[in-house]
């Protein structure tokens, strides 16, 4: 595999990744963002997202001296001032944020690409690593205005708290491009991975990161659609599931019901699918349901709730104190975009409940969206005074947390376990009252 010269602009979750990782294969990588802070704080080794194994990658990158990062896109692609060492690829990693409608907002993709188009020498492939809609290879093109540049999709399909390993052990790597040369140089950065390949055109490639999105948006939802009904007919999700994911059909993955679907991206593409379907006059009504699913599991969750703790389903959650456990939208992320346990919360808040909160990675509660709960930094402090405990993401050491002690501190020992984290048999040992989902 031949080593190339390479910038990637943006240096969030998924650009920071791709640019460690990279790097890694022995790539020469620079990574650009406009927040100098930001940078400097990268160029010292030091890591503001949780993401195990990225710091170590970076480090190793620095070390190496195959990884380095500018301040500005520009910088990136102008930082080698020899025509040998110039800069072949450039992977775009910005954000694509949600706009009005559900469209994803292409802002910072279009002044990116204002900025870096007369630097980029003849013979560069641009690449669209950041989720974008059908047509955005076509659009880029077209903004570049440079026959002498491809533009390439790459899609990237990185899970938060999973990303390096995600990267570097790939299910497949999706290449799209009208020019052929350009779309196999790209799929060349990857050959050390020995991964599946699908090379394809631009709009294929766009449109496989939203069908796979959405397809285990539409998973999760019909697994929450199932655990109330075993509700109902006093059958366990849990059998049901296992009995599934049996099914190499199937799989074991995204079974596992909980208080609705979040994060960065699920809500984002999912909508923003709608909007492509839409376009074409076709009306997605299979995703339709499975967002208003999602959207009436949270609502279902806060229903639980008054009933664990009013014995009514339409009981008043009035100065009714609740310990929160989990605020991220999933273990082994800092990340509360989108996040349901926020969303659970925001409507306990208003329906006049009390929030205390504790989460292993968010201790402290200054960030806006934090605005409905009071965060503490030690479980025994979220127990105290309650009239019960919410687990509403899957952190693994809420199942080893001193129950005995944390029901001596309640008010009243009730848990209800939004996410069939615990085992209902060590909470009604330890004295509490266990309510799950889908246990009949």
């Amino acid at each position: 595999m031949f080593a190339r010269r390479i910038a990637v602009v943006g240096t969030g979750y998924v650009g920071l990744t791709t640019g460690a990782c990279l790097a890694s294969l022995g790539h020469q990588v620079t990574c650009a963002d406009v927040d100098a802070a930001k940078i400097e704080r990268l160029r010292r080794g030091e890591v503001d997202i949780l993401e195990p194994g990225l710091p170590e990658l970076v480090a190793e990158g620095l070390a190496a001296g195959r990884l380095s990062f500018v301040v500005g896109a520009a910088t990136a692609i102008s930082a080698d001032d020899s025509p040998q060492e110039c800069t072949e690829v450039v992977f775009l990693c910005v954000p694509t944020p949600m706009g009005v409608g559900g469209v994803a907002d292409l802002s910072t993709v279009e002044s990116v690409i204002d900025e870096i188009r007369p630097l980029l020498r003849p013979g560069a492939v641009l690449v669209n690593k950041s989720t974008v809609p059908v047509g955005s290879a076509e659009r880029t093109a077209e903004l570049l205005d440079r026959t002498d540049v491809a533009v390439v999709s790459n899609p990237e399909f990185l899970r938060e708290g999973s990303a390096v390993d995600d990267f570097l052990n790939p299910d497949r790597i999706v290449v799209g491009s009208s020019a052929q040369d350009a779309a196999e140089r790209v799929a060349a950065l990857y050959a050390k991975l020995g991964a599946p390949t699908v090379l394809t055109d631009a709009p294929s490639a766009e449109l496989v990161k939203y069908a796979a999105n959405c397809f285990l948006a539409m998973k999760l939802s019909y697994v929450n659609a199932m655990a109330e009904l075993c509700e109902r007919l006093g059958a366990n999700i849990t059998d049901i599931t296992e009995g599934m994911g049996y099914d190499r059909r199937i799989g074991q993955s995204f079974l596992s019901p909980g208080p609705g679907w979040g994060g960065s991206c699920l809500p984002k593409d999912t909508q923003a699918m709608l909007q492509i379907a839409d376009a074409a006059d076709f009306e997605f009504r299979l995703l339709r349901a499975a967002i208003d699913t999602n959207d009436r599991q949270r609502r279902r969750i806060v229903d639980k709730i008054r009933l664990a703790v009013t014995g009514r389903r339409g009981g008043s959650l009035s100065r009714v104190r609740l310990g929160l456990l989990g605020l991220t939208f999933k273990a082994n992320t800092d990340d509360l975009r989108d996040s349901p346990a926020l969303a659970v919360a925001a409507m306990l808040r208003q329906a006049g409940a009390d929030l205390v909160a504790y989460d292993p990675v968010i201790l402290t509660d200054n960030r806006p969206e934090l605005a409905a709960v009071s965060v503490v930094d030690d479980p025994m402090l979220v127990a105290k005074d309650v009239d019960a405990l919410v687990v509403l993401t899957e952190w693994p050491e809420f199942r080893t947390l001193d129950w005995p002690r944390l029901a001596e501190v309640t008010r009243r020992p009730v848990v209800v376990d939004t996410r069939n984290l615990l085992d209902p048999d060590v909470l009604r040992r330890a004295g509490f009252t266990c309510t799950g989902l889908g246990r009949g």
